[in-house]
């Protein structure tokens, strides 16, 4: 497929044909176009934990989903209330999360050749580590448009951070930064929840691209 189609037919894709597996092989083209995205200093401190089988990504679910009001001990395991988003999403076959590690940037940026001597983070315009985790990101959405395939970015809840983390075993340096769901969208039917771009107007590039000077 064209450059130019894929960035005109990319979409976050909510909802799954669920009788439709992720094959291996794409499943590795895309993995591979995340590791190919820019990596600051060549750091490489960008990290990726796929989730293929039923049992994984139920275990992802059910550590992101909050507790209901009123759930005590007698009810210990989380409670999802009707989310047509969340019901959508569940029908992704493969899950995989983006983690970085903000230690692997400050440690490669203290090494001679970069000629910071220290680990100090004020050195940084921006945190590159996230910098380089979104890029890995778009990297894998733009790839699976291009092998036929739908994707989603999206975020874990702040309070459910750690919960998904201690149910994978990630190391206390990895900072969880999204995650890309990947599938075949369903061609019709309910296509889950209507995102942003539905309910707001495209800005003009006009009001966007300052050429110059702002």
């Amino acid at each position: 497929m064209e450059l130019a189609d894929v960035l005109a037919r990319r979409r976050m894709v909510r909802r799954y044909d669920p009788d439709l597996p992720v094959d291996a092989e794409a499943l590795e083209v895309v993995l591979a176009a995340a590791l190919r995205a820019p990596s600051a200093g060549f750091t490489q401190g960008v990290a990726l934990l796929v989730l293929e089988a039923p049992e994984e990504r139920e275990r992802f679910w059910a550590a992101t989903v909050p507790a209901a009001p009123g759930s005590g001990p007698e009810e210990p395991e989380p409670v999802a209330r009707p989310n047509r988003w969340l019901d959508g999403m569940r029908t992704a076959p493969v899950l995989v999360l983006v983690l970085t590690s903000r230690e692997a940037y400050l440690d490669r940026y203290a090494e001679p050749d970069k000629g910071w001597t220290d680990r100090d983070e004020d050195r940084w315009s921006a945190p590159y580590w996230f910098v380089d985790a979104g890029m890995a990101a778009m990297a894998m959405l733009l790839r699976a448009v291009d092998l036929g395939l739908g994707a989603c970015f999206f975020g874990v809840p702040v309070d459910r951070v750690e919960a998904v983390h201690a149910a994978f075993g990630v190391p206390p340096d990895q900072l969880g930064v999204g995650v890309v769901s990947l599938g075949h969208p369903v061609t019709q039917g309910d296509r889950g929840s209507r995102g942003s771009p539905a309910r707001r107007v495209r800005r003009p590039a006009d009001e966007l691209v300052h050429r110059g000077a702002w």
